[in-house]
């Protein structure tokens, strides 16, 4: 079959490549390591984006948006923000283009900017230089507003949606009188995030803390969601970051407290990508392509009818149009595919292979019969059913594929995560396993970048549910606190 997707076991980096290309999701742009998010694609963003908006501003939080650049000396006033940054920004330095005298099309010398301009690849920086001004006193706080936006980072290995030079995210900026009130943000952030991924994408994920290397530059301390992929690598799946007072001392910007002194505000900040999109594709979908979680889907049925003539015609596209308006009327998303311009057969494979939870087959036998064909993506069963409690039966079986996705991830989770006590071990279950292992670490950089160094795998997170009893160091033998988990990641 000419859309056939070339298989995990045989190649897993190709086979998520003919996933996303294939279900349409998205294609390679003229732009070296960006990306073009097709339709089908974009309504997934929409959906994931509409639901954590809601989440969002069911906990207090508003939107707001910024400018798209930074003046140049914002990104300098945080010394580990501009390290941890400075490589990936694109830089503005002309304001327009003129011919040379070879015709040929250069940036005008006389256009240069009295200041550069970065291209975000975050917003701390321009969001507290302007909360700076907002915040006067202990009145004006909290500020909890979240940003939809799109960033650049300038990557040199790219992969569609897991990593490209600019993706569209959101990222939460608020703003709190205490620090307890700001760790208690970044930790409620998490949790809404982990909410989402488990709930509504139907992935597992493990809740913990980055350790200081990995956290997010200037912040003091970075929490995590980490999930699983089919393939045994990690993908961390959202951060939320307390920053301390850092930003608010870099940008100056203090409130009145109730007893008349000056305090630096507290800070955070959190984001989540359309990476997730990279997430969803590696955790459900198989060898026939995107399977969706029918939560976030955006056509939950799909009703492909079967005729051979026009008076056919007729009468089944009659009955496929009752049965959306019944469905519609229970708020399931439906689709009715009429278009005469592809067969049944072509059509059955298309959703199939762009992941539509559900489809129903109805043909002049079925009508005759009472009864519909209904097809699951998730476990690809057929079976004919009468169309008498048709909707019940959807609403059911829909409930029961998202819940069996998540299951079915949560136990390949389970199986694929293994506990440690020797470095020859760890490196034969990172080598030849995979998955998600949980080892002792004596606590220093010095050994966590040897580790990476000998095998490729990270310190994913230090688990919030760890096992905190005392241990030694698989490699150096040195004290433990306890066990944390380490994988290969994207």
């Amino acid at each position: 079959m000419a859309d056939a997707v070339t298989s995990r076991e045989s190649d897993y980096s190709q086979w998520y490549i003919d996933v996303v290309r294939k279900a349409k999701l998205a294609d390679y742009s003229p732009v070296r390591g960006c990306m073009v998010i097709r339709p089908n694609g974009y309504a997934l963003w929409e959906r994931m984006k509409e639901t954590l908006d809601g989440l969002f501003k069911a906990t207090g939080h508003e939107n707001f948006y910024f400018p798209l650049f930074i003046p140049e000396r914002f990104l300098a006033r945080e010394a580990e923000h501009v390290e941890g940054f400075a490589k990936e920004c694109a830089v503005v330095t002309h304001s327009r283009l003129t011919l040379n005298e070879e015709d040929e099309l250069i940036p005008d010398p006389e256009s240069k900017l009295e200041e550069n301009l970065i291209v975000r690849p975050t917003s701390e920086t321009i969001i507290w230089n302007t909360y700076a001004d907002w915040i006067q006193s202990y009145r004006d706080l909290p500020l909890l507003y979240n940003q939809w936006a799109n960033v650049v980072r300038w990557e040199m290995r790219t992969r569609l949606f897991l990593r490209t030079m600019e993706f569209l995210w959101q990222e939460g900026h608020t703003a709190h009188a205490s620090k307890e009130e700001a760790v208690e943000e970044a930790e409620r952030m998490l949790d809404v995030y982990a909410t989402f991924a488990e709930d509504y994408m139907a992935i597992p994920v493990v809740r913990g803390r980055k350790t200081a290397s990995e956290r997010f530059a200037g912040a003091v301390d970075t929490l995590c969601i980490e999930a699983l992929m089919q393939d045994g690598k990690a993908l961390q799946a959202g951060t939320s970051h307390f920053l301390g007072q850092n930003f608010a001392k870099a940008f100056d910007c203090t409130y009145t407290d109730e007893n008349n002194e000056e305090q630096y505000v507290w800070a955070t900040s959190w984001g989540v990508s359309t990476r997730l999109i990279g997430a969803l594709i590696m955790t459900h979908s198989d060898d026939q392509g995107l399977v969706l979680p029918p939560k976030l889907a955006r056509d939950q049925v799909v009703i492909v009818p079967i005729y051979f003539n026009d008076e056919q015609r007729t009468q089944v596209l009659e009955e496929a149009q009752r049965i959306q308006q019944e469905l519609d009327d229970a708020d399931i998303r439906v689709k009715l595919d009429a278009d005469d311009n592809q067969k049944p057969g072509w059509k059955f494979n298309e959703y199939e292979l762009q992941g539509v939870p559900l489809r129903i087959g109805i043909g002049p036998r079925d009508i005759e019969n009472d009864n519909v064909e209904l097809a699951r993506r998730d476990t690809r069963e057929k079976n004919i059913v009468p169309q008498d409690g048709l909707v019940a039966r959807i609403q059911d079986t829909l409930t029961d594929i998202q819940d069996g996705l998540f299951q079915q991830a949560l136990e390949r989770r389970e199986a694929h995560t293994t506990t440690v006590d020797s470095y020859d071990a760890f490196k034969d279950v990172i080598e030849n396993e995979g998955g998600f292992v949980k080892a002792h670490w004596d606590g220093t950089e010095a050994t966590e970048a040897r580790i990476q160094d000998e095998t490729g795998a990270t310190i994913r997170c230090i688990p919030f549910d760890r096992d905190d009893e005392p241990g030694e160091d698989m490699l150096t033998g040195e004290h433990s606190e306890g066990r944390v988990l380490f994988a290969k990641a994207y």
